[in-house]
C-alpha cells in the first residue's frame, strides 16, 4: 500500500478526532502499518468546524499532513465549506446525508460521492453519539485501507466500558450500509 490520506471533517462534538485516533490505531497497532494522526479545530469545544487527518502507509511517512485526500468524510455543512477544498479527481467522499446535501455534479469529475444518513443511523441505534463509529464502519468498507477486524479491536480499546455492544452495532451498521453502496458500483 502506498500512502493513503484520510480527512474526517465535521463539527466539534461529533467525535471526528476520536474517530481519527481509532483509525490510526487500527492501522498501526492491529495492521502493522505506519500511521500519523493530526487534528484541527476552532476555539469552540462544540459547534465549530473540526477535522482529523490520518495518513497510513506501509512505508515511511515523511510528511504528517494530508495534501490531497484519498478519502474525505463530511459530517456538517460548515466542514464541507472549510475542509472540502483541495480534493482530487480520485477522492472518495462520504457525506452524512442526515446533515449535509452535496450533489455529484458539485465535486470534481472522477470523484466518487457516497451518501449515508450516518447521524440518522446512530439515532436509530439509540444514541446519536455513536455517529462517529457508524462513520468509521462506512470508511472501512469503502476505503478498504484497514480491515474491519482491526477497526473493531481499536474501537473496543477506546470506547467507555459498558458501551462495547452499542459501538459494535454502530460499527457494523456503518460497514454493512456502505458495503451495500459499494456493491451497487460493481
Amino acid at each position: 500500500m502506498q500512502r493513503y490520506e484520510i480527512r474526517l471533517a465535521g463539527t466539534g462534538g461529533q467525535g471526528q478526532i476520536l474517530a481519527g485516533i481509532i483509525l490510526a490505531e487500527a492501522a498501526a497497532i492491529y495492521e502493522g502499518l505506519n500511521a500519523v494522526q493530526s487534528q484541527s479545530y476552532g476555539p469552540e469545544s462544540r459547534g465549530g468546524a473540526s477535522k482529523a487527518e490520518v495518513v497510513i502507509s506501509d512505508g515511511e511517512i515523511d510528511y504528517p499532513k494530508v495534501t490531497v485526500p484519498d478519502f474525505l468524510l463530511v459530517m456538517s455543512k460548515d466542514a464541507w465549506g472549510k475542509y472540502g477544498q483541495g480534493i482530487g479527481s480520485k477522492t472518495k467522499i462520504l457525506i452524512d446525508s442526515t446533515l449535509v446535501s452535496i450533489e455529484q455534479d458539485s465535486v470534481p469529475e472522477g470523484t466518487r460521492l457516497y451518501k449515508l444518513p450516518i447521524t440518522g443511523m446512530a439515532k436509530d441505534l439509540g444514541k446519536e453519539i455513536v455517529a462517529n463509529i457508524v462513520a468509521l464502519g462506512a470508511i472501512t468498507a469503502i476505503s478498504g485501507v484497514v480491515s474491519r477486524d482491526a477497526v473493531e479491536k481499536a474501537v473496543l480499546s477506546r470506547v467507555p466500558k459498558g458501551t462495547e455492544e452499542l459501538n459494535k452495532k454502530a460499527l457494523s451498521a456503518g460497514y454493512d450500509a456502505a458495503m451495500s453502496l459499494v456493491a451497487v458500483e460493481e
